[in-house]
């Protein structure tokens, strides 16, 4: 048998940043990392009730090249050890966006969390996007799962 390695190369691409905040700019924790850590930006803590949900601001505002999003994502940690998420995950910053890139938050939890200013709150992640074109038709081509919905393939 024979094994080919193949070698990848990394696509940085160039994001225009503006930080009307006094956080550092987003960074990956390692080499290869999906998601750029999102920071709170606040001039005082915010108290998050249980089952509140609030828009935390990061400062930042962003200019995505053209066929490219960003995706807001919660962080694990906060998710696991303190039932902190993003509700509209991923939410989504659009190439054409150019206002200040918020994160909405909702606690979970039964406790009361406090998001004190600098606090990791989310990752971003930037990937590329196809638009589609919709094209009316009668009929759909017929597949083995067909119309199986929520849980189907699991069912045997």
């Amino acid at each position: 048998m024979c094994l080919e390695l193949f070698t990848f190369a990394f696509y940085m691409v160039n994001i225009k940043v503006v930080n009307t905040g006094h956080q550092p700019l987003p960074a990956y924790a390692t080499p290869q990392s999906a998601g750029l850590d999102l920071r709170a930006n606040l001039d005082e803590s915010i108290v998050l009730h249980p089952m509140e949900r609030r828009l935390v601001p990061t400062g930042l505002h962003i200019a995505l090249p053209e066929g490219y999003e960003a995706q807001v994502r919660p962080r694990s940690g906060l998710a696991l050890k303190h039932g902190i998420t993003v509700l509209n995950t991923p939410g989504t910053v659009d190439a054409d966006y150019r206002g200040e890139v918020m994160v909405l938050l909702i606690n979970f939890s039964q406790e009361d969390f406090i998001i004190n200013d600098g606090e990791r709150i989310a990752q971003l992640i930037v990937a590329r996007y196809e638009q589609a074109d919709l094209q009316m038709v009668e009929a759909l081509d017929e597949t083995e799962r067909g119309s199986g919905g929520y849980g189907h393939t699991g069912v045997k």
